[in-house]
């Protein structure tokens, strides 16, 4: 996977980078992740998956992730912006 370098990155393209991750990674059908999609009970990921998805955001962005930074992480919005706001550090 390669890392997304440019900050100019819309919402949709990392959106569209998360439905590929999410199925690659979780075999989860793309057309369930929207931006509203819970991570737990809408994608039924659990905590084990949700360490597994911030490597995933971790290599996407190549900035490490602090736990802080993704504890309050409960939709795929939550990751779109966890995502910009890495991007624009």
């Amino acid at each position: 996977m390669s890392t997304i370098m440019a900050n100019g990155i819309s919402d949709e393209e990392i959106l569209a980078r998360l439905r590929q991750v999410l199925h690659d990674t979780f075999e989860i059908d793309p057309a369930r992740v929207t931006t509203s999609a819970h991570l737990f009970t809408d994608l039924e990921l659990d905590s084990i998956d949700a360490v597994d998805l911030a490597i995933q955001v971790q290599d996407m962005t190549g900035t490490r992730i602090k736990p802080e930074d993704f504890k309050s992480v409960r939709t795929v919005s939550d990751v779109v912006d966890t995502v910009k706001a890495l991007l624009d550090r």
